[in-house]
């Protein structure tokens, strides 16, 4: 009998191989519906089929659907990626399988209106104002003070969110985030808020339950750019349960737990505040890192949820795994990078991964695209665990060369013999 179809709609560097293995595992055949799939490169060492489609187009999404279950039978359908996890839902309603709530992911990834759901529930939030334009966005910074928090009010993994601590970065950040790149000139809106300041942890969760907390650390200001992360927080009894009591508040309000959600916190001053509550599982090595530690695979978990089965989520074991990030500290050509493989046989090590090849241009955009790589280790202490990450990270190098400039760029392009007599 063949077995069924597991459909993936688009897809990430870090979790779908994952989603892609975890079917297989589970004797489904997973299909990656694309708008470009080429842009996965896991398709090629991980045996998965890949369609063109417009994943913009629900229709288009309904047709192609139709036609892989007339051929295979549809087991689910799902997506490791936020930017169409909404649509998975309007996906999942019309073809009458598991999915999430499409209005409450919308919602949610709307982070003005996020806000004030949490905030109507009494959830503690940064203060925070929407704007339209400079002058809304100069006369919240001056009423919240500074320094503000500018982010685009729709978004993901960083881009565009910057710490502005005086009038000239408010300025700067506020003439970036509205030339069009980041938030559509048509309805521009940001959302300014008060710097909620003090140590950054997440809670994953898997329908009502909290699998567990993490603590992570960022770069250097104005930023947020992850350096580390690691499974468990280290936190006492009492603020590991006021974290997660915040969280499932936080369901309540947003009409969610179907599935994964991540939610981002600071403690600050009067406690948890919510940064940020993700309708969907964690980006980056968080997956394998609550694996490491607690011996619960939420990919896999999410998918059996996905494909109507019962999922378990006991923990197995208690771990500490942590994961540091390989980010670029200058822009320019990546000559080369190496160690990798030493750094993956350090014992405790159990994952070295890199995100970018050598002869690519390294240009630092202040988000998740500025990591060149990661490493992740597990022990059963927290001392032991960053320990073996020091070391290995330590074994790992790497060079990147200046751009070359205009007058370099033209001496390194070979001269047509039509060039070579228009120049003499």
């Amino acid at each position: 009998m063949a077995r069924r179809a597991l459909i993936l709609i688009e897809g990430t560097r870090s979790n779908g191989p994952l989603y892609v293995k975890a079917a297989h595992r589970l004797g489904l055949h997973p299909i990656t519906l694309s708008a470009d799939p080429a842009r996965y490169d896991y398709h090629a060492p991980v045996s998965v089929e890949a369609i063109r489609v417009d994943t913009n187009k629900l229709d288009a999404l309904i047709h192609e659907c139709s036609l892989l279950h007339a051929t295979y039978g549809l087991a689910g359908i799902t997506s490791a990626d936020e930017l169409v996890y909404a649509t998975v839902g309007k996906l999942c309603r019309h073809l009458n399988l598991p999915g999430p709530n499409p209005e409450s992911v919308e919602r949610c990834r709307d982070k003005f209106t996020q806000r004030q759901l949490l905030a109507q529930a009494g959830i503690p939030v940064p203060t925070y104002h929407l704007a339209a334009n400079a002058k809304e966005v100069e006369r919240a910074g001056a009423e919240i003070g500074l320094p503000v928090i500018l982010k685009p009010a729709v978004g993901h993994g960083s881009i565009g969110v910057r710490l502005c601590r005086d009038f000239g970065e408010l300025v700067e950040h506020t003439t970036y985030l509205l030339g069009g790149k980041i938030i559509p000139r048509s309805s521009p809106r940001i959302l300014v808020e008060e710097f909620a300041q003090g140590p950054y942890y997440s809670a994953d969760i898997m329908g009502n339950e909290v699998i567990g907390i993490a603590a992570g650390d960022f770069g250097r200001l104005p930023h947020f750019v992850f350096s580390g992360y690691s499974h468990p927080a280290p936190l006492n009894d009492e603020d590991y349960r006021r974290i997660a009591d915040i969280s499932l508040s936080c369901l309540r309000a947003l009409d969610l737990g179907w599935g994964p959600t991540n939610i981002e916190f600071r403690w600050t001053k009067r406690g948890p505040v919510v940064i940020e509550v993700n309708p969907r599982l964690a980006g980056g090595p968080n997956p394998r890192l609550v694996q490491l530690a607690y011996g619960v695979d939420l990919v896999t978990e999410h998918i059996k949820l996905a494909i109507g089965e019962e999922w378990d989520l006991s923990r197995r074991h208690s771990k500490v795994a942590a994961a540091r990030f390989l980010i670029a500290d200058r822009d320019g050509i990546l000559d080369w990078i190496g160690g990798d493989g030493h750094a993956a046989a350090v014992p405790g090590v159990a994952e070295v991964a890199m995100y970018v090849n050598p002869k690519t241009p390294v240009v630092r955009k202040g988000d998740y695209q500025d990591r060149l790589g990661h490493v992740i280790a597990a022990s059963p202490s927290q001392t032991q665990t960053a320990g073996i990450l020091e070391r290995a990270v330590d074994i790992i190098d790497w060079s990147i060369s200046p751009f070359p400039s205009l007058g370099e760029q033209e001496q390194s392009v070979p001269l047509t013999d039509r060039q070579r007599r228009l120049r003499h």
